[in-house]
């Protein structure tokens, strides 16, 4: 992969993972794009640094939330901050279900079926339509919210389905306010990230042979600033329900992602 490459899908992870068009279903596009023929392996490294490294700035544009929750878990009360750290934790279950259970099969999806990932966009381009057309509120997540956003979270493990556009627009529609429902959607992938690279990388699914270290670095950086941009713009996007331009974005996406894969 030229460095050039790395460079482009860096910041494509980085803008895509929190802006609700799909970072999945972008890199795949991407990929099938730049004509990326690295060997599967090879391939999984370069998404785990880009995933390694968006995470990184979520931590960074909430570094103030998490270090209040950490104070708060310290207490060891049964207060605001370790009811929140509760509901982050059954919101993973259902993808961490799906991900032990169907890994294989949703690994099989990831080899450049385009024609998958235009129509996941367009259901994509619905649930955004639908969440900025949602009244807002003042009400925070619950734990049975929490559950259902998790559902939503797992089913965005599809390639095309955007996570954040997902489990914001889920949270929106069970009546959430629109600024703790993206917070929550950022705050709640994060152990899930680094989750599934510790076991990537202690499964041996990871090879660092032949591995340019370089072009990984730069990638991870592309990723790391573009995602430190995104998160702050996206959460300023849902709070002024400006979501609507990215559904007609992800419909035109999905319908030029159909038409290539048939013409391809």
């Amino acid at each position: 992969m030229e460095i050039i490459d790395a460079i482009i899908l860096g910041i494509v992870q980085g803008l895509t993972e929190f802006l609700p068009v799909s970072s999945s279903g972008h890199l795949e596009l991407g990929k099938a794009i730049l004509g990326d023929n690295s060997l599967p392996k090879e391939s999984l490294l370069f998404t785990v640094v880009l995933h390694f490294a968006t995470a990184l700035s979520t931590i960074v544009i909430f570094r103030k939330d998490i270090l209040d929750i950490i104070k708060g878990i310290l207490k060891f009360e049964w207060n605001e901050d370790l009811q929140f750290l509760s509901k982050i934790v059954i919101s993973m279950i259902p993808a961490v279900i799906v991900g032990l259970l169907f890994e294989e099969q949703l690994e099989a999806l990831f080899n450049g079926n385009i024609l998958l990932v235009g129509i996941m966009l367009i259901i994509t381009a619905i649930l955004l339509f639908l969440a900025d057309r949602a009244k807002d509120t003042n009400k925070s997540v619950t734990f049975s919210n929490a559950f259902v956003i998790g559902i939503s979270q797992a089913i965005a493990m599809l390639p095309g389905i955007s996570r954040s556009g997902a489990t914001i627009s889920t949270s929106v529609l069970l009546g959430n306010d629109k600024t703790k429902a993206a917070r929550f959607s950022f705050l709640m992938v994060v152990p899930l990230i680094f989750g599934k690279i510790a076991k990537d990388i202690l499964g041996g699914e990871i090879t660092y042979d032949s591995a340019n270290f370089t072009t990984l670095g730069i990638g991870f950086i592309a990723a790391f600033v573009a995602g430190l941009f995104a998160c702050k713009w996206m959460i300023a996007l849902v709070k002024q329900s400006k979501l609507t331009y990215f559904s007609i974005y992800c419909i035109i996406v999905g319908l030029i992602a159909i038409i290539w894969s048939f013409a391809s």
